[in-house]
């Protein structure tokens, strides 16, 4: 398993021919063995030492690869990249600044690198369109050039047997793939079937549920005007939360661990509609997973609100949830109406394939625009 890593400086250290290291998807290889036989020549490799040479091997107009060379390439490699920063001076103050400007600077530059990879995909120019389809990923050839997943075997059990940087792993799940066919989630007969919720489980499932929590306010209440209300404060209030778990819980990117358990964690829960954003049974939130993140906040509504107005607010949140994720499934997959739906189609379709670290909202922009992370983008065909 592959656990040494180093940083960019440490690899333009080694730029000439007996010591010629070259970095490829954040993994460093030592390619020094290599240039003798390079069908190029080695002055070709010997250019890109010390450097960077993913958007050159991807450039299959003036660079084209075989898998056979991808094969090879993988035989060099040494270990994985690690841009991890650290900044030390002699007095307090400017250690502070300083380390303020390194990590501002840092942010910045791993925020383009994350969108340049996107940018690198023909979905980033065509996601706009109504009827939008991305092209089929061949698996063999991702797995080769990325050397992330297979998508051709289940996919978490890998979890337990690869080794990446926290960089690398969230470079390759926010880039998008599609299979035309549900993949491999856990490969397993009794754990697969959970793993799969069609769309129209979610209303089935909760809005009996939301109808006896509006019941059971009716009953403690003398007229319909509190509970009514208490209702739209439980829509309002989903809202709010949809934003929130989108932002804080699914898109923790930047504060995950740097732990491949923490990287399965992050990909079970929503790294996954990231990686494979298109697969129709895995849009919706399947109802064991539902069940655990509702138990707490229904708990809560009932703890912070009187029973007559708890029930008929958890009957607006949960009603809320339902319209969530039955629109979440309707972008993805529908022709949707010109009305607002459109552009919330183009909208979310921009937080896949554009940029993923704004435009947290799926029912509206509301929430985008009170925080500060809408989502601008410009370009798409219409």
């Amino acid at each position: 398993m592959m656990t040494q890593r180093y940083t960019s400086s440490q690899v333009a250290a080694h730029t000439s021919s007996d010591s010629c290291w070259i970095i490829y998807n954040n993994k460093v290889y030592n390619v020094s063995e290599f240039l003798a036989d390079h069908p190029g020549g080695d002055d070709l490799i010997l250019d890109y030492a010390g450097k960077d040479v993913t958007a050159v091997m991807k450039d299959v107009l003036e660079h084209e690869h075989s898998e056979a060379a991808y094969d090879i390439l993988a035989d060099y490699c040494i270990g994985t990249l690690d841009n991890t920063l650290t900044t030390t001076t002699t007095t307090t103050d400017t250690a502070y600044t300083t380390a303020t400007a390194a990590d501002t600077d840092k942010k910045s530059t791993l925020h383009r690198q994350r969108m340049q990879v996107l940018e690198e995909l023909e979905e980033s120019k065509t996601y706009g369109q109504a009827d939008f389809h991305p092209k089929e990923t061949d698996a063999a050839t991702d797995m080769k050039t990325t050397q992330f997943l297979d998508l051709r075997r289940a996919l978490i059990p890998q979890f337990f047997t690869t080794s990446f940087t926290k960089e690398f792993y969230l470079e390759q799940v926010h880039r998008p793939r599609y299979l035309p066919t549900p993949a491999i989630f856990f490969g397993h007969p009794l754990l697969e079937p959970l793993s799969k919720t069609v769309w129209y489980v979610v209303p089935l499932l909760w809005l009996p549920f939301a109808a006896y929590q509006f019941s059971k306010s009716l009953a403690l209440t003398s007229g319909g005007f509190l509970s009514t209300f208490s209702f739209g404060l439980g829509v309002v209030i989903w809202t709010l939360l949809e934003y929130l778990l989108h932002r804080f819980l699914f898109h923790v990117d930047d504060y995950l661990p740097d732990h491949q358990i923490a990287f399965l964690l992050h990909f079970t829960l929503h790294g996954f509609h990231h990686y494979l954003p298109m697969d129709k049974l895995r849009l919706v939130m399947p109802p064991t997973l539902g069940v655990a993140l509702a138990y707490p906040l229904i708990s809560l509504g009932h703890f912070l609100f009187p029973p007559m107005m708890a029930h008929a607010v958890v009957a607006g949140g949960v009603v809320g949830y339902v319209m969530y994720d039955c629109t979440h499934y309707y972008l993805h997959h529908a022709r949707v109406f010109e009305y607002h739906f459109k552009e919330m189609k183009k909208y979310h379709m921009a937080h896949h394939y554009k940029n993923y670290e704004d435009g947290y909202g799926i029912t509206s922009k509301l929430w985008d625009v009170v925080f500060g992370t809408v989502l601008q983008y410009t370009g798409s065909t219409k």
